[in-house]
């Protein structure tokens, strides 16, 4: 007799000599549904009862994907699409639908390999700066510490950059670091552009620019994007 037979028989006999279906699940180390189980197998058929069964299913269901549908998903494949993609496509061209687990699970049994993303090669990005040494000198102020102002001039050609400190942001201020510009530059100014700060556009400073002949555009923060630059001089 089986192992597994001869065991389940001595749960039945403990039950049918005690009648207790808990002191027998106790002392078997069994659940209740198991024993009742077991104890109508063999009730019903014998010691027959008591074999495994197969737990085959009674009904197979017809396969899902049929070889018409194979032909399509191959078909598709072939023009470089994802399982989504396919979906849609089956959709839109056959009227037919798959979820993309199955058409996944097809595209595997049919040995082909996952798509890798295609990076698109990197524009070389083109460094901003004019032609010419001083044709473009951007000039900014901005607030470092309390009673403490930075002034930085910056040559869009060569890169060349000059800062200077100052105890505020005077168009007196400005007068002096346009000096520091014209004299530590090697090469001369023909624009200046800055925001429209008070301390750019006072009469002195742009009467300074226009004695030296140097062209002043002044940024516009909060007009029409088409009106972006005013030309001063």
């Amino acid at each position: 007799m089986d192992a597994k037979v001869k065991m389940r028989l001595q749960w039945v006999q403990l039950y049918q000599k005690t009648g207790n279906a808990s002191v027998s699940c106790r002392r078997c180390g069994i659940s209740r549904p198991t024993l009742r189980k077991w104890t109508q197998r063999y009730e019903q058929q014998g010691l027959e009862g008591l074999q495994d069964q197969s737990r085959r299913p009674k009904n197979c269901p017809s396969p899902k994907v049929l070889e018409q549908h194979r032909q399509w998903i191959v078909s598709l494949r072939q023009r470089r699409l994802g399982p989504r993609r396919i979906q849609s496509e089956l959709i839109r061209l056959h009227q037919f639908s798959l979820s993309t687990a199955t058409i996944h699970k097809v595209l595997t049994q049919l040995g082909q390999k996952n798509l890798k993303a295609t990076r698109r090669p990197r524009k070389a990005k083109k460094r901003y700066q004019k032609d010419t040494p001083g044709e473009r000198v951007q000039m900014d102020v901005c607030k470092i510490a309390p009673k403490l102002y930075q002034y930085t001039a910056i040559d869009d050609c060569t890169r060349l950059k000059i800062v200077r400190l100052y105890p505020n942001k005077k168009a007196g201020n400005t007068l002096s670091f346009i000096d520091q510009l014209i004299n530590e530059f090697p090469f001369p100014i023909q624009r200046l552009q800055t925001d429209r700060g008070e301390e750019f556009m006072a009469f002195a400073v742009q009467r300074r620019l226009m004695a030296l002949h140097i062209k002043f555009w002044a940024f516009l923060k909060k007009v029409d994007s088409r009106l972006k630059w005013l030309r001063l001089v």
